[in-house]
């Protein structure tokens, strides 16, 4: 099966398109325009279409993913903000955003041919709102915020009507104070969360609690966070400015990574699936400025990439620890801002 890497290049309005080979390396198979400031990607579902956020432009563009793998513009949506992060919901009807700057949260429709479709509606948060995912249920979506906010906006979602509204009865979680969550993922079960902590340079747990389905799609109860656990993703000493970015967890469900900036490097995170706790195992030195890497769904390699360097490095995934390997590195372009796979 052929795995293809999708980078947004912003600094250049191009999405460059890699092949990775099953020794880890990469071969360039094409680059597409996308003027605008291409950012943040998201894709559907069935593996038809991928969105993304023109951040300069204030645009959603969506694309037709060919069966080569190349992309074929099906349109843009103009907006009134630039979105950060896109996400689809998981019937994939609808697709969601963050809004750094304008601090809120917001839901497209997808329409039949995979375009971006009229803003169904948004939701005001605060500032700095930098992702949005909903559960696995499709029932809940998370807007993580760094400072001043500190917090985790929670929401309840429609997935018949595409609406969002405020989590009850509670709307939102502050977070252990200076904190800063800013992305994060749900473990396998989906009976955890996990924050890359942007100015605490940490990862934070969190018990994920939700009612039964039916209780939730008839308004009688919300969900909940519970953090606790706090570890530092710094080496013990380091006395050097940082800020986490993205956090990614390893397809098995056993291996965090979270990206340090001032570091620069890829921390490594041991997960009990049982109890959900986490334990620090390591960092591998990385990039300039690691603000986006991923995992390919085999889970053999990842790759980061660095905003201060222009290239993108590869490591092999070590299938006993989670440790990584460095193999390659490459010159890609000016502000990569996405690292998105697709097999």
């Amino acid at each position: 099966m052929t795995t293809l890497v999708y980078i947004t290049l912003s600094g250049d309005d191009l999405i460059r398109i890699f092949e990775l080979h099953n020794d880890g390396q990469l071969s360039q198979r094409q680059t597409v325009s996308a003027a605008g400031g291409p950012s943040a990607l998201a894709v559907a579902p069935d593996g038809k279409t991928l969105f993304c956020s023109l951040r300069a432009s204030n645009e959603l563009a969506s694309f037709r993913l060919e069966p080569d793998g190349g992309l074929r513009l099906l349109g843009k949506r103009q907006l009134d903000a630039d979105a950060c992060y896109l996400a689809t919901d998981k019937s994939g009807r609808f697709l969601m955003s963050a809004y750094y700057r304008a601090g809120k949260a917001a839901v497209h429709r997808i329409e039949p041919d995979g375009s971006v479709g009229p803003e169904v509606c948004s939701e005001k948060t605060a500032d700095r709102a930098h992702c949005i995912e909903t559960d696995a249920s499709n029932r809940f979506a998370l807007v993580p915020h760094p400072l001043d906010a500190n917090s985790i906006f929670l929401f309840q979602f429609d997935e018949e009507s595409g609406q969002i509204s405020p989590n009850q009865p509670a709307p939102r979680l502050v977070a252990p104070e200076g904190l800063g969550p800013r992305h994060f993922v749900f473990s396998l079960d989906q009976r955890f969360v996990y924050t890359s902590d942007e100015d605490a340079s940490s990862v934070t747990a969190y018990h994920f609690d939700k009612p039964p389905a039916s209780k939730a799609q008839s308004n009688q109860g919300g969900c909940e966070l519970r953090p606790f656990q706090t570890i530092s993703s710094l080496p013990e000493g380091f006395a050097g400015d940082n800020t986490c970015a993205q956090i990614h967890l390893h397809p098995t469900g056993r291996t965090l990574y979270v990206s340090n900036r001032g570091h620069e490097s890829i921390a490594v995170f041991e997960v009990d699936t049982e109890s959900g706790s986490i334990e620090l195992t390591g960092w591998q030195t990385t990039e300039a400025v690691p603000r986006v890497f991923g995992i390919d769904p085999s889970g053999l390699y990842l790759l980061a990439a660095g905003q201060g360097t222009g290239n993108v490095s590869t490591y092999a995934i070590s299938p006993e620890n989670g440790m990584l390997s460095p193999l390659n590195s490459y010159e890609v372009g000016t502000q990569p801002m996405w690292v998105l796979f697709r097999q």
